[in-house]
């Protein structure tokens, strides 16, 4: 990014799922452990895990940092899981 003008691109939509009457839930356990919603980790989630995702991103353009980390993805789904940030 070159000054303070630089382009934000979201990118990896590879597991988009179309989700046209917004009443199904998916189940798998999928996506990159720091951005993932708790819903996804328990399971049974809808179109709302997304916003969850979006906050995140939204957290880390503000501070700079990742609300979970861990050294191995299971360290940061716990920390998903209890909302600790």
């Amino acid at each position: 990014m070159k000054g303070a003008d630089g382009h934000l691109k979201l990118i990896d939509f590879g597991l988009s799922h179309m989700n046209l009457t917004h009443q199904s839930r998916m189940s798998d356990v999928v996506g990159t452990p720091y951005y993932v919603a708790p819903e996804v980790l328990k399971g049974k989630y809808g179109t709302k895990c997304d916003m969850w995702s979006l906050g995140v991103l939204f957290y880390i353009m503000l501070s700079g940092y990742l609300p979970f980390t861990g050294e191995v993805a299971n360290e940061v789904y716990e920390k998903v899981l209890k909302g600790t940030y």
